[in-house]
Formats: C-alpha cells, sequence, structure tokens
C-alpha cells in the first residue's frame, strides 16, 4: 500500500452491521486446518526468503522467478511477464463452479532496514539518484508466501475443487518508477481479464495498525483515491538584498501553501466524507543570498468521493494560478499526475456474504470493522472491473500497542509470523467458501 498506515481500528464488530449469507461458512472447514498445518513452515521460509531479498516496483525479477519456479513445481503452467515481471497462474478444479481471482503484491520499498531480524535485508540500490537500502517495509513479502500457500493448498484438493482460480503476483503496487508504468493497471491494460474474467476477486493486506489475530474489513469504500500533483511558481531570480529587483517564488509559494489548507478546512464538505492535501517537498533556491527563479511543491490528494476528487483539483489549479498572480509570480500545475488510484470499494454484496468465512478462521470478536483509511491500493483497479474485497490482517504481536508499533514503510517496521498462518487460513476459508457456495 502507498504512502500511509492503516487508519485507527474502530472497536467495532461486523457482525451487527453485515448481516452473513447462508453461502459461507461459520465455522472453519476442516481442510483448511489440515492444510494450514502442513504448510506453515513452507510459507514462513518463502517469506524470510523474499524478505531477505527485496526488489523495488518493476525490478521484481528475482521475485517473479521464484514465484514461477514454485508454481511449476505444483504442476501449474504460470504466464510471467505480464506488466514487466508480473506472474499469472490458473488452477482448474476437477468440477465445473465459478471463476474467483486471488492477488498478491510482489514489490519492495526503498527504504534500509533498522529490524536486526536474522533475514534482515542487506540490499541496496539507486534510487531517485540516492543510494538506499530496499527493504519488505510495507508486508508484500507476507502477501506473496501466503498466495504461495494457498496455491499449494488448492491444487493439492483441485479434483474435488469447482470452478478455477487465478493466481495473480502483481508487481508495482507501490507505484511505477517515474517515465514507467505498472501495477494493476498495466495488467489489466496487457489483458489480465480478456480470456479469464474472473466473478469475484479477493486481497489482502497485512498491518501494523492492528493487533496479529485480527481481522478488518469495511463494506464499501475501504482506502482512499491517491493523486501526487507538481506546481512550479515562477518568479526572476534577483540579489537577496534586493528583492524588489526580481519577483520572490519563494515568498509566492509560501503563501500558496498556506492558502492550500483552506482548500480541505473552508471548501470541502466534510461532512460527506474525508479529504486530505499535503505537500511533501519544497524545492527552490541554492544560496542563502539568492532569490531563486523558480520553487517546485509537490504533494499528494487523498479522497472517497468523485465529486470532491474534481473539485480539489480545480480548487487547487485556482490556488496555485492566482496565488501565484498576485506576487507578481506565473505558475505551471500539474494536478494530478496520471499515476493516482481510483477509490477502493468492497462490494457490499460480496463483503457481507463472505463475512462468515473471515469469522471463521479469526473468531467472530476478532473481525472488526476500520475507519475509513486514507492510504491507498492499487487493487481498486481489479474492484472496478469485478465485486471485489480487500481486507487486513493484523501483523503486531501480542504485548505490542499497535497504536505505537512501527507502521508499514517504517525501517523497524516488523510482522508477528503468526499473520502469516492467519493470512492463509482466512484467503483459504474465503476460497473454498465462495467456490462452494454456488453447490
Amino acid at each position: 500500500m502507498r504512502r500511509h498506515p492503516l487508519a485507527a481500528i474502530l472497536p467495532v464488530v461486523l457482525t451487527a452491521l453485515l448481516a452473513p449469507q447462508a453461502h459461507a461458512q461459520n465455522t472453519q472447514r476442516p481442510e483448511v486446518g489440515a492444510a494450514a498445518e502442513r504448510l506453515q513452515d513452507e510459507v514462513v521460509a518463502l517469506r524470510r526468503d523474499f524478505h531477505r531479498h527485496p526488489e523495488l516496483s518493476n525490478r521484481e525479477e528475482r521475485t517473479a522467478a521464484k514465484v514461477a519456479e514454485h508454481l511449476r513445481a505444483l504442476g501449474l503452467e504460470p504466464e510471467t511477464g505480464i506488466a514487466h515481471h508480473g506472474v499469472v497462474a490458473i488452477i482448474d478444479g476437477g468440477r465445473p463452479g465459478p471463476k474467483l481471482a486471488l492477488r498478491a503484491d510482489m514489490d519492495a520499498l526503498p527504504v534500509t532496514e533498522q529490524t536486526g531480524l536474522p533475514f534482515a535485508s542487506e540490499v541496496t540500490t539507486t534510487f531517485n539518484n540516492q543510494t538506499t537500502g530496499v527493504m519488505h517495509a510495507c508486508g508484500h513479502d507476507a502477501h506473496t508466501g501466503i498466495l504461495l500457500g494457498v496455491a499449494d493448498a488448492l491444487v493439492a484438493m483441485r479434483d474435488e475443487l469447482p470452478g478455477q482460480v487465478m493466481l495473480v503476483f502483481q508487481p508495482a503496487e507501490e507505484g511505477a518508477p517515474v517515465g514507467e508504468k505498472g501495477g494493476a493497471s498495466l495488467m489489466l491494460e496487457e489483458g489480465l481479464f480478456d480470456q479469464f474474467k474472473p466473478d469475484a476477486m479477493f486481497g489482502l493486506h497485512v498491518f501494523s495498525s492492528l493487533q496479529a489475530g485480527q481481522i478488518a474489513v469495511r463494506s464499501g469504500p475501504l482506502m482512499a483515491a491517491s493523486d501526487s500533483f507538481s506546481i512550479t511558481v515562477k518568479g526572476r531570480q534577483t540579489h537577496g538584498s534586493r528583492p524588489w529587483g526580481g519577483v520572490d517564488p519563494i515568498v509566492a509559494a509560501a503563501d500558496l501553501v498556506g492558502t492550500t489548507q483552506s482548500i480541505v478546512s473552508r471548501r470541502s464538505d466534510l461532512a460527506l466524507q474525508p479529504a486530505v492535501v499535503s505537500f511533501g517537498a519544497i524545492n527552490g533556491g541554492i544560496r542563502s543570498n539568492i532569490i531563486p527563479d523558480e520553487v517546485e511543491l509537490i504533494g499528494t490528494i487523498r479522497t472517497f468521493d468523485d465529486g470532491m476528487r474534481e473539485k480539489i483539483f480545480a480548487d487547487l489549479r485556482n490556488v496555485a494560478e492566482h496565488v501565484s498572480a498576485a506576487h507578481g509570480a506565473s505558475v505551471e500545475a500539474h494536478v494530478p499526475h496520471p499515476d493516482g488510484n481510483p477509490v477502493t470499494v468492497n462490494d457490499p454484496e460480496l463483503t457481507a456474504r463472505m463475512l462468515p468465512s473471515l469469522q471463521a478462521v479469526a473468531g467472530a470478536d476478532n473481525v472488526v470493522q476500520p475507519s475509513l483509511i486514507t492510504g491507498a491500493e492499487d487493487f481498486s483497479y481489479y474492484a472496478r472491473e469485478v465485486p471485489a474485497m480487500f481486507f487486513f490482517v493484523g501483523a503486531t504481536a501480542p504485548g505490542i500497542d499497535p497504536l505505537t508499533a512501527p507502521s508499514n514503510h517504517s525501517p523497524l517496521f516488523t510482522l508477528d509470523e503468526s499473520s502469516l498462518d492467519l493470512g492463509l487460513r482466512a484467503m483459504l476459508q474465503l476460497t473454498l467458501d465462495y467456490l462452494h457456495g454456488e453447490e
């Protein structure tokens, strides 16, 4: 997930909000428990291997090769090279039934690991012209290991399996490098669903802001749309002792940043949905006594409503142009950049139907509803094409407060490995309940 930890979890059990449907079981399937016990050590080993050898977005060569190798060893015929390094395989059940897709993301982050784990990453690379470590600081190593475990379990029971399951190992969820395309949108663009259009799709994410042993899921909007922007304020360079001899873009940019805050606080209907406009960097100037020609500002916009999203875009352009003009400067605004994600929306009917499956593996009291999450996910692209459900698996060990634990994307992010077991059980239970549910 991109650049934001899980929001605070509301202690609201979903049972009262989403009525269980007859299609899903209220007890864990015995074959799920048996498979989880058999595969526990294998999934842990896979996750640790991926953790030790992380790769950035659109650079997941080793990871993709390992995934494809594992799938071939199971007797599957994976297709590789989708959206650069995506891997897709289809498990054909022995009986007719629905089509289901399961997704895991594979990429890591430009973060230098500080966990001290015996299998910690020692990988370094160059990112944005800077030397940095590479770390699975968001848990995608866990997602990949879990889905490979699910693949093993499903292949073992394929003769009795109704329907088909597409396994989607996706690169670049964290965002493709500048100038490149990638992730879910590129997989779809390259025909992921052209030959196999699933009836539903599931995805999961491990999170530090949730206690190990818990699952969080929410019907409808779950994670925000994310959009980045850049604004260049153009002035006229002059000596710092004679500001009247030029046009100061730094003062104009400072005013622009302050005025922008009124877009959310005074112009957006926060009674409808929350919204965020944040600046992440301001770059301009090189010396204390030189007023530069221009200043660049970059930032992010997070929204849950398409109408609010478009209005904020328009308001930001308006503020940028008029505040700059008031200082005698001009502006070049790119609002938004074409690299954002739409809102991640869980299909209400599918979420209600599958809630008992999650409760079956975690216990009803351990399935909670999160608040709206201003982080973003490109799983949202799949959810625009087919009914989908995305859920969270707690990653913080018992005895540690999830609210103070190192968050996803932190160099100290640490996964309690019991979440691997719960993630495997949840995804496998969902799969079997969905496929058998039409019988």
